[in-house]
């Protein structure tokens, strides 16, 4: 009995610390950070990107570490085939300046998003610092920058290359670090000057589903004369209607007549004697209108 239950713990203990161990040891595909200063917040916006292992089995148990100072995490989703975000419950370990969010991924492409106040601000200077802890292996680690709107004099370290203008108005600057083993940090810092509190998100440009051509451009300044004569014809509708209801004659309902017919009078001849009428059957004297005699039903001689 002794021998069958060190057996027991034994595979228990070999089994249980493998499985441990591929958990925190994958290394993912592609790891994306965005960073964007004073985006819809006067803090920093930070968006992570995961990719998992096409081998990965799902639901997957994710763990990600964040600055303490953030508290809770604006959204934790896993991104289904459609492209849409569906949120994810997850859970908060703080230990130090760090705080562990752990959830279940149920696809492979999952999204963490938090704001980090340690975006700082003396005057028109901003200054932010940015690690990358290395919780996962990754084969690719994209960091991209968002230049906020009236930003100037804008410094990354490392470089990020030139910025390109993406079709909301803004500017971005965008590299590859390529793979990075587990633990192993990345750090980078911005700087620009901004000479005023004005949020990126109020000042977005709005994109047209498709490129704005003449036939565009025609319909565009059509638009104000079709909405017009819309108009027009809904009130000359509503006139003919009203002048129309106005020359015909409400249909009253016809009143079912609730008169009762009454049965003709009938002549009766007064007899000789004294005016009575008998019944000739049974003798019985009858009243004045009767047809028939009360007592024996028997028709009576009126003529």
């Amino acid at each position: 009995m002794l021998k069958r239950t060190l057996a027991l713990i034994f595979i228990f203990a070999l089994f249980i610390p493998v499985g441990v161990q591929a958990q925190s040891t994958i290394t993912l595909p592609s790891a994306e950070v965005d960073l964007w200063p004073e985006y819809d917040r006067s803090s920093m916006l930070v968006i992570y990107h995961l990719t998992l292992p096409a081998d990965a089995s799902l639901p997957y148990q994710v763990s990600v570490r964040i600055p303490a100072s953030v508290g809770e995490p604006s959204a934790v989703a896993s991104r289904q085939p459609d492209g849409n975000l569906f949120n994810l419950p997850y859970d908060t370990q703080v230990s130090g300046d760090w705080s562990t969010i752990s959830f279940r991924a149920t696809t492979p492409e999952v999204q963490v998003e938090y704001y980090d106040p340690g975006l700082t601000k003396q005057g028109d200077a901003r200054h932010f610092e940015y690690t990358w802890n290395g919780d996962y292996a990754v084969d690719s680690l994209v960091i991209q920058v968002q230049q906020p709107v009236g930003a100037s004099d804008m410094r990354i370290s490392p470089s990020l290359g030139s910025g390109r203008a993406a079709s909301d108005g803004l500017t971005y600057y965008t590299a590859d670090e390529g793979p990075l083993p587990a633990d192993q940090p990345f750090s980078i810092t911005l700087d620009y000057k901004k000479a005023t509190d004005e949020l990126s998100a109020t000042s977005i440009q709005v994109v047209p589903s498709a490129p704005i051509n003449e036939t565009t451009t025609s319909l565009t300044s059509l638009l104000p004369w079709l909405l017009a004569g819309l108009g027009i014809l809904l009130i000359a509708g509503g006139a003919w209607w009203y002048w129309q209801s106005g020359r015909r004659q409400p249909t009253r309902p016809q009143r079912r007549s609730r008169r009762t017919v009454a049965a003709p009078p009938q002549q009766v001849e007064e007899s000789s004697d004294g005016g009575h009428i008998y019944c000739h059957q049974c003798g019985k004297r009858a009243a004045q209108g009767d047809r028939f005699c009360r007592t024996c039903g028997t028709p009576l001689r009126l003529g």
